[in-house]
């Protein structure tokens, strides 16, 4: 899709930054290298317009909301990228209200008109799920991030529905990011008696937890259980066996935002930016 000027177009202000409220621990965020890459995407893109990105950590949406309204009652920022939204998200009417400029990255449904860049999560989470029942699994897992986050719905759904259509079974486990929650997902496999033989997890980090309490647990991996990550990383290529993983370039994703902002900063009718969708690729951590 292109472009279309709106007659009124406008440049970013310098030294003025771009606001992401990110409702995350701080310690998962930490031990998670998505948005460091996906931060130095957007950086690449938008530091030499003059703009830089201003990250702020918080634990609620409602928190994230706040800090909205404060930057724009202080005009500390000349627009804000939402990410991790939930369906019917507050903060998407929020934007309209406060006249802030914005950039979703999502879900087109869920941005409710706003310009956005969107991965195709259903598209990668299809590809996986053939790929593991291709390799002979009959009982699938997915260990989900956030289950009230847009892009955990889409994909839980659709992992469901092609497993429905291969006719294999699943089971899922809420997570929340963190290590610990791929460990709590492999400890709670050890007790069903006809448990899942592969498990799908929404980031790197949960599915290198899964990882190590496999081996603690005795559980060879991928004799005993397969073990694919959501969106590559050094934390994938590196682990005992490396682990399989959706990967697509972050960075390069976050490069695509960062148009998208300069685009929405300039005044350009906003628009729907479809990236290419993630790959699965295939390490030793899957059959």
């Amino acid at each position: 899709m292109v472009a279309a000027s709106t007659g009124t177009e406008t440049r970013p202000r310098t030294g003025t930054p771009v606001g992401l409220a990110l409702v995350r621990d701080a310690e998962v965020l930490g031990a998670e290298p998505f948005f460091h890459e996906f931060i130095a995407g957007m950086e690449r893109v938008l530091v030499p317009l003059g703009v830089p990105v201003l990250l702020q950590v918080v634990a609620t949406v409602q928190q994230a909301s706040d800090r909205m309204r404060a930057w724009a009652d202080q005009g500390q920022v000349q627009g804000v990228i939402l990410i991790d939204l939930l369906p019917g998200d507050e903060r998407v009417a929020l934007v309209g209200e406060l006249g802030m400029p914005a950039v979703v990255i999502g879900d087109p449904v869920t941005a409710g008109g706003l310009p956005a860049v969107w991965t195709q999560d259903e598209v990668a989470m299809r590809d996986v799920v053939a790929a593991l029942v291709a390799g002979g699994h009959t009982h699938l897992g997915h260990v989900a991030g956030p289950a009230e986050m847009a892009h955990t719905i889409i994909r839980r759904r659709t992992f469901h529905a092609v497993a429905s259509e291969h006719g294999v079974r699943t089971t899922t486990f809420d997570g929340d990011y963190s290590e610990a929650a791929g460990v709590r997902a492999v400890t709670a496999l050890a007790g069903i008696d006809d448990r899942p033989t592969a498990l799908v997890f929404d980031n790197d980090v949960m599915a290198l937890g899964a990882l190590h309490e496999a081996r603690r647990l005795g559980l060879g991996v991928p004799s005993d259980l397969s073990l694919v990550a959501w969106d590559d990383s050094a934390l994938c290529q590196l682990a005992e066996p490396p682990l399989s993983a959706v990967s697509h370039d972050v960075q390069a994703l976050g490069e695509l935002v960062g148009d998208a902002v300069a685009e929405v900063l300039a005044g350009v009718t906003p628009r729907v930016i479809t990236a290419a969708p993630a790959t699965l690729v295939v390490r030793g951590s899957s059959i």
